[in-house]
């Protein structure tokens, strides 16, 4: 079991990495030490780096895995399967030397493409620029690394650049993941903003992409109830994208946490968007779509969120609105209808986090008894009638009807003209009833 009781599926192609075999050159993780040796012919870049850090095993890993995060795109399974094989050195070492052998099964074109970006690689500059913008690098197996990542794979993270202060690991820990349409009406901005604000007000992380619409109110919503969120970026954690969300992207990092697979500097694409939803959907307990249409990224991150057996809901809207459409779509499904935080938390929560039972307010009405009732409903709309017509309309004997008209005379439901009865005006009356009504 895992830290918040999902069951721990490691996927067979990606074992741990303290369990590695003996053919492996190169440990996967900072920690250990690297048993690899050096490339005969590294570029300039990979040397400079390597230099710098061969006196320090850990430093060595955690140098190979920054420049694999410019060398690789991100959710890349072939290259994360040398990784998880080879190790960060030794892979970073192969991509960076022409004259290496390539890993196994790697096509020319693919080779040849991942070596010309290797040339461009700058770890150590790149570490430099986490530290100056107050962040840093975290890797597989550190304290701070959220495990639950580990469920993807070999498409799992190289390494994940963090901004802000907060530990990711822990905040993952009891974090929700709120989604929906960049161009998202005034009610899906609404149900957004509402339920950052409500998860964050009970402790709970709000997970999104900083992006228009529903993203960044959520955002905002959790921002302004004082609580966590975090931005999880398809481009560096210091590249603001939208721009128009520069200066919410800095309040994040300054209040929350901002994350990204790619290094400082590295611009978004279609396909890191896309990417990016997988650690948004691994990284979460569950992911709540507000607003989508049928075509629609959130509805990436939602089936990701199935398919990694993490919660997904969907917040229902008219169903004449073409961007609930996808929503309603994902409801008829496996995902769970929530209306609010409360419901969320049911859900995503601890054993006993329950939410309130809806229920409507209570009228003097429903406290009546059976017969009152029946004696109630007797009673024209309009005008007056005696106790012997009502007894028969009520099915009740005489003296029971003419007692329950005194109760109901006493609670203000009818007045008394002479010998005859009639519904007080003031009294509440039963919508859309045959008698009784107004």
């Amino acid at each position: 079991m895992d830290a918040w009781g999902f069951a721990t599926r490691t996927p067979a192609t990606a074992p741990d990495d303290r369990g590695r075999g003996p053919e492996t050159a190169e440990p996967d993780h900072a920690r250990h030490t690297t048993a690899g040796t050096r490339p005969a012919k590294p570029t300039a870049a990979g040397r400079r780096s390597a230099d710098r850090a061969e006196d320090d095993p850990q430093r060595t890993a955690r140098t190979a895995r920054a420049a694999l995060t410019r060398i690789l795109e991100p959710g890349d399974e072939t290259a994360g399967r040398w990784l998880r094989e080879r190790g960060p050195v030794a892979l970073w070492h192969t991509l960076s030397d022409d004259t290496a052998d390539p890993p196994a099964g790697a096509t020319p074109a693919k080779i040849a493409g991942l070596r010309l970006r290797a040339g461009r690689a700058r770890p150590t500059a790149d570490l430099d620029a986490i530290t100056a913008l107050g962040g840093r690098f975290l890797c597989p197996g550190d304290d701070e690394w959220p495990g639950q990542l580990d469920d993807l794979g070999d498409a799992r993270p190289v390494g994940l650049w963090v901004r802000g202060t907060g530990n990711l690991r822990l905040w993952a820990l009891r974090s929700v993941a709120v989604v929906g349409a960049r161009a998202c009406t005034e009610y899906g901005a609404h149900l957004a903003t509402t339920l950052g604000a409500g998860l964050a007000d009970r402790g709970w992380t709000v997970v999104s992409g900083a992006a228009y619409g529903v993203d960044g109110a959520a955002h905002r919503g959790a921002l302004a109830a004082d609580g966590a969120t975090v931005a999880v970026m398809a481009s560096g954690v210091d590249y603001a994208y939208p721009r128009g969300h520069t200066e919410l992207i800095d309040r994040i990092a300054e209040q929350g946490l901002v994350v990204a697979e790619l290094p400082p500097g590295d611009h978004p694409t279609r396909s890191r968007f896309i990417q990016r939803n997988r650690v948004i959907a691994a990284l979460t307990r569950g992911t709540v779509v507000v607003e989508a249409e049928l075509r629609s990224g959130s509805l990436v991150t939602a089936r990701r969120a199935l398919a990694l057996g993490r919660f997904t809901m969907g917040m229902p809207g008219p169903v004449t609105s073409g961007l609930s459409a996808g929503v309603h779509q994902l409801l008829r499904g496996e995902a769970a209808v929530v209306t609010d935080a409360d419901e969320v938390i049911e859900l995503v929560g601890s054993i006993g986090d329950l939410a309130p039972e809806r229920e409507g307010s209570t009228r003097i009405r429903d406290l009546l008894d059976p017969v009152a009732s029946r004696v109630l409903e007797a009673l024209p709309a309009r005008g007056s009638t005696d106790t012997a017509h009502l007894a028969q309309e009520a099915g009740t004997p005489r003296d029971v009807t003419r007692s329950k008209l005194f109760e109901l005379l006493s609670l203000g439901f009818v007045q008394r003209c002479g010998e005859r009865w009639e519904l007080a005006r003031r009294a509440e009356t039963t919508d859309g009833s045959r008698r009784g009504g107004p």
